[in-house]
């Protein structure tokens, strides 16, 4: 930015804060309203741990690459206990680590501060597959590896919500490296990915979608708000409603027959659609289920989760019967 249009920027935000006659008068406040059906349930869906399927194998260990999100989806609900976005438990717990327990998987982790889990944005991943699959599948938590001659059989992995704040479109093909979150380079780094995946046909890889953004934007003091605005970097209801519209159609190509995964050879890849989930299954493009204590986070509120969970269970089920994955 030039020194002369910086000038304008500050003399204009000066302007608004001497005329409103305080720094801190706050605007900008967003809050996108649902206005479809929703299918998704804001109750808690309470326990699944009774309906265990007899045709799937027990024993198959598992590794969930998360931060915090998935932390919160796999810790049972209550008091916040744990460390490096791995909880024992946690208010917005989903219980799917219990869930997965109880159906026999082993279930292993890593997240914030390891070598496997420190970095899982959407670009991410492509060379953390290529270069450290072998660390991936023998990783029992965090730095701490399996035994030798044990492996994970089931990868589970996501990022987290700030994936879902898109830019745009992007053009042609688009990079898989980025760094541009634009729906053209997230095709393009998921398609690459393939290619790694494909490597390891005796495991089943599940990818589980970014998590929806919150409906609500907190308002900004004046002259931030201002001054954002005349730099072209504001957010308006319109340019973030666009963000949703685009995390949608980005997630629904990703889950369709028809979009990622239409023409792998492999059968070793899933998708659990979580951001739809979250999303009430369509009712809105943002969180249906929003933390009470604090909408402004976009982190999902416990029912969410406890929905989320009970799905993404069938999810794997399914796809551990269908490919005959077995323990090792």
């Amino acid at each position: 930015m030039t020194p002369s249009a910086k000038q304008r920027i500050l003399a204009a935000a000066s302007i608004v804060v001497v005329a409103c006659g305080a720094m801190m008068i706050p605007m900008g406040a967003i809050h996108i309203e649902e206005t479809r059906a929703c299918e998704g349930s804001r109750e808690s869906p309470g326990s699944a741990t009774s309906d265990i399927p007899s045709d799937v194998p027990r024993g198959i260990p598992m590794i969930f690459i998360h931060h915090s999100c998935g932390g919160q989806l796999l810790a049972q609900p209550g008091p916040d206990v744990g460390e490096s976005c791995i909880y024992e438990s946690h208010p917005n717990g989903g219980n799917l680590r219990t869930l997965l327990t109880t159906h026999g998987y082993l279930v292993h982790e890593a997240s914030y501060d390891s070598v496997v889990g420190g970095h899982t944005d959407m670009f991410d991943y492509l060379p953390k597959f290529k270069e450290q699959m072998p660390r991936i599948l023998r990783t029992a938590r965090q730095d701490q590896l399996l035994p030798e001659g044990q492996r994970n059989r089931i990868v589970v992995f996501k990022s987290c919500f700030t994936e879902s704040e898109f830019v745009g479109e992007g053009e042609g093909a688009g990079n898989p490296q980025g760094p541009g979150l634009t729906v053209a380079n997230a095709r393009a780094t998921l398609s690459a990915l393939l290619a790694e995946l494909a490597k390891y046909p005796d495991t089943l890889f599940v990818y589980v979608t970014a998590p929806p953004l919150t409906p609500n934007v907190p308002a900004e003091p004046a002259w931030k708000w201002l001054a954002k605005k005349l730099a072209g970097r504001g957010m308006s209801e319109a340019s973030y409603r666009e963000r949703g519209r685009l995390a949608r159609n980005f997630n629904e190509w990703v889950s369709s027959p028809s979009g990622w995964l239409r023409g792998y050879q492999g059968n070793n890849v899933v998708v659990y659609n979580y951001y739809d989930a979250l999303t009430g299954h369509g009712c809105s493009n943002f969180l249906h289920y929003v933390n009470a204590d604090d909408i402004y986070d976009s982190h999902p509120a416990r029912h969410g989760n406890e929905v989320a969970a009970r799905e993404f269970l069938n999810t794997l089920n399914t796809a551990v019967r269908e490919r005959g994955i077995l323990p090792p």
